[in-house]
């Protein structure tokens, strides 16, 4: 079953998003920082698999410098973490747009 959740990490003053697939996995991943809730993170598991069939280093690195790395991760545990909640597909789905936007804007 996908489950969506956040967790804070305060010395960074980051929120972490994720959906997670059946296993656990980090499907796609958000990360928001600071007090203008800037993304920073927005990278999915679908599109970083089909760079690595189809594509070269250098894309995947584009890639990566623009919406971050994956957390390759499985989410056990994350409810130890500070604040942590799980959050509705909704809710995931409106930051994922939002920070698409911002990190995929040009320059």
């Amino acid at each position: 079953m996908t489950t969506w959740v956040r967790t804070y990490y305060e010395d960074e003053d980051l929120w972490l998003y994720f959906e997670a697939d059946d296993e656990g996995w980090a499907a796609r991943h958000i990360e928001v920082q600071g007090k203008d809730s800037r993304p920073v993170t927005a990278a999915s598991l679908e599109e970083v698999l089909r760079l690595r069939d189809h594509a070269d280093l250098a894309a995947m690195g584009r890639y990566e410098r623009q919406y971050g790395v994956l957390a390759e991760v499985v989410l056990d545990g994350w409810q130890d973490q500070p604040q942590a909640a799980e959050i509705s597909a909704e809710e995931f789905e409106r930051l994922w747009v939002g920070a698409r936007r911002v990190i995929g804007a040009p320059g």
